[in-house]
């Protein structure tokens, strides 16, 4: 007689081939899927030292879409659950929840399958994204015009560099952050019950050109080992004062394999230059007074060095990339934002061909 243990483990087995099958169909999708962006934009732009916000990342008036904020106890996780053995809660805290902010656009239609913005850092720069979704989707002009994507800004779970959450979750050289947002934060923020009722059949593309990531210092750098680690997930990136230096905790288990944390992108193992070249696009900026003062330039810690040679290896391997340099600016420089953002999502997204 056929046991229970015997169905149960037949309809694992079939769980299991049934998900092989959609992530081998999803690949095969991507490896199809064609765009053709063209040069415009790409290429190395020095600004400042004056400057004014964009005018395309103000309130026009315009239609606006629906915000939504929910939380996730970190205690949940499978992935960043805040008891990490390499994390000093006494000197560091860590938060007991993180703050998730969704922003659906006007434009996006429900039961479309809508690309996507990841904003590490959340509520991070999602005002200004906010403005430019409510004018450039409805924009006539072809060359300045942003697809409906719905923007979802993650907290980090707290503080920041060597022995933190925030630290852990951006500065680690492997594919736990691209995990844990493909693994938990998008089947939360389709399960959540205010967005569920507003967009019953929302839908999020499985294409990796559809979904596009930013963040600012740790976070830039975390934008990048998203796509470096994770190209089947993520193939947009923009990075923003990236901490392209060695940040990652001593003690991790990607030490072993990455000393330099994402020194390495660039120097050390020049990752970049030694690897095969990844379907990625990507944004990278520093700021002139990004340098921490008294950092010799050769330091494992010098951001405008590791600015300047990330965005060298990444022209010289043939990238589609754009990088700008900031004059008189600072560190995550509110000012830069304001004035770049739009031309760096239109620049991100040129391209894209929509589900």
């Amino acid at each position: 007689m056929l046991t229970t243990r015997y169905f149960s483990a037949c309809a694992r087995s079939f769980l299991v081939m049934s998900l092989i099958g959609l992530f081998a169909q999803a690949a095969r999708a991507a490896e199809s899927y064609q765009e053709n962006p063209g040069s415009d934009g790409n290429g190395s732009f020095t600004i400042g030292p004056e400057y004014k916000i964009d005018s395309d990342l103000t309130d026009h008036g315009n239609p606006k879409g629906k915000s939504f904020d929910f939380t996730m106890p970190l205690a949940d996780s499978k992935i960043f659950r805040g008891d990490d053995t390499t994390l000093e809660p006494a000197k560091k805290a860590v938060r007991k929840e993180r703050k998730i902010f969704v922003y659906v656009p006007a434009s996006y239609k429900d039961g479309t399958k809508a690309p996507i913005l990841i904003i590490h850092d959340g509520p991070g720069q999602l005002g200004l994204v906010r403005n430019a979704l409510d004018n450039l989707t409805i924009s006539k002009d072809p060359n300045r015009k942003l697809p409906a994507f719905i923007a979802i800004a993650v907290e980090n779970g707290g503080n920041d560099g060597k022995n933190s959450e925030r630290g852990l979750e951006y500065d680690t050289m492997s594919d736990r952050l691209a995990r844990f947002i493909h693994d938990e934060v998008l089947p939360a923020v389709l399960d959540n019950a205010a967005i569920k009722a507003a967009y019953p059949k929302l839908a999020l593309t499985d294409n990796p050109w559809g979904r596009a990531v930013i963040g600012c210092s740790s976070g830039g750098a975390a934008a990048l080992t998203m796509g470096w680690f994770r190209p089947d997930w993520y193939r947009r990136v923009i990075a923003y004062s990236g901490t392209f230096v060695d940040q990652q905790d001593d003690d991790a288990p990607e030490e072993a394999k990455f000393p330099l944390g994402a020194w390495e992108y660039h120097s050390g193992m020049k990752l970049i230059e030694n690897s095969d070249k990844k379907p990625l696009r990507i944004f990278t900026h520093v700021s002139e007074k990004d340098l921490r003062p008294n950092d010799p330039e050769e330091t494992h810690h010098n951001w405008v060095t590791a600015g300047k040679r990330t965005e060298a290896a990444l022209a010289a391997k043939g990238y589609d990339h754009r990088f700008v340099f900031s004059l008189g600016t600072g560190h995550c420089d509110g000012r830069v934002f304001q004035q770049t953002l739009a031309d760096t999502l239109v620049w991100i997204w040129r391209g894209y061909q929509p589900d």
